[in-house]
């Protein structure tokens, strides 16, 4: 039997997409399993004996510019796919993705699986799935298993993946430069796309300080670079650098590739994080991570997005994290922290 699983989105949605991997590879051993991913989000599954193939295609759209010879690779790509006669194809999506879909039904499988609203609008879906929005990402990506018959797991299975090894190796001279060691210090990040999301800048300082005083920990600041204004990816300079402008020796202030981030993450003694990419890293990651959400009424709610892993858990603001209390943030790190 021959599957493949589409996963057109981001790192953090790849990577939440690794236990239905993992779980179909154990239902099915003797299954092919291919994966179709891009050139920016593949890397998450690099190694990974669940894949017997990787087709990887270049984004046609990036940075606001199209791309004729992606576009061509990618009209190519499809004709080899539809040459593969692939048995399943699932389009790994939590919810309705109308190009995803398309490209899903192009690849002519014998079943194509998807979640749709309404599957009257893909005639050529032969396996629409009802979005159940209550339920979180990673397991319905488990569930797209079930037109297959394979149950989901009885136990969890939590997101995973393998730390690059040019990630470890930059993470050891960076934090050797610094007089850092593996454990010795908390990650504190930005980048949420809503202000509202992330703590504030004098949030940010009272939390280092205490990470210092009462644990002995530095902290290594990350952020996403650029302007909040930002058309391409809004930015976080704006709140990182009244924190700089402290000048506190015990904040190590990092603003680099997410790969090289990752090494830093995974050597942390735990993680704090707004709902991103990188939270969902940090819960993989053996230090684990607390998540921050807020204004849930208008964005993804924690049961849908929250982060999962062995030292994973969340704290929710009602409208911004600027009102949660500091000793509420610190009663949740410090089940990893100490």
């Amino acid at each position: 039997m021959k599957i493949l699983v589409i996963k057109r989105d981001k790192l953090g949605d790849l990577l939440l997409a690794t236990p239905m991997l993992r779980h179909l590879r154990s239902s099915m051993p003797a299954a092919e399993i291919h994966l179709l991913a891009n050139d920016y989000n593949a890397w998450v599954v690099d190694g990974s004996p669940e894949i017997d193939r990787r087709w990887i295609y270049r984004r046609v759209r990036h940075g606001g510019r199209v791309s004729l010879s992606a576009a061509l690779n990618h009209l190519a790509q499809d004709i080899s796919l539809r040459r593969a006669k692939f048995d399943w194809v699932i389009v790994a999506n939590g919810a309705e993705s109308p190009r995803a879909i398309a490209r899903g039904v192009a690849v002519g499988g014998r079943r194509c699986i998807a979640y749709c609203e309404n599957p009257r609008t893909y005639p050529r879906l032969s396996d629409p799935l009802e979005i159940r929005q209550e339920v979180h990402e990673s397991d319905r990506m488990l569930a797209m298993l079930a037109p297959l018959g394979i149950k989901s797991p009885a136990e969890p299975l939590f997101p995973s993946y393998a730390l690059p090894s040019e990630a470890a190796a930059f993470a050891r001279t960076w934090l050797e430069e610094r007089g850092l060691s593996a454990g010795s210090f908390v990650v504190l990040g930005l980048g949420a796309r809503r202000a509202k999301k992330q703590p504030t800048t004098l949030q940010i300082v009272r939390w280092c300080n205490r990470f210092k005083n009462d644990w002995g920990l530095d902290t290594v600041f990350m952020w996403t670079p650029g302007r909040a204004d930002s058309p391409l990816y809004p930015g976080d300079d704006e709140v990182a650098q009244p924190v700089l402008d402290e000048k506190l020796p015990h904040i190590h202030a990092f603003r680099g590739p997410i790969r090289e981030a990752l090494g830093l993450i995974w050597s942390a003694r735990t993680s704090i994080f707004p709902d991103s990419g990188l939270m969902h890293f940090a819960a993989a990651s053996p230090g684990g991570v607390v998540g921050l959400f807020a204004e849930i009424s208008v964005s993804p709610s924690p049961g849908q997005w929250g982060p999962k892993g062995f030292k994973a858990s969340y704290l929710e603001a009602p409208t911004s994290v600027e009102e949660l209390a500091d000793d509420v943030v610190f009663e949740k790190l410090c089940a990893f922290a100490r």
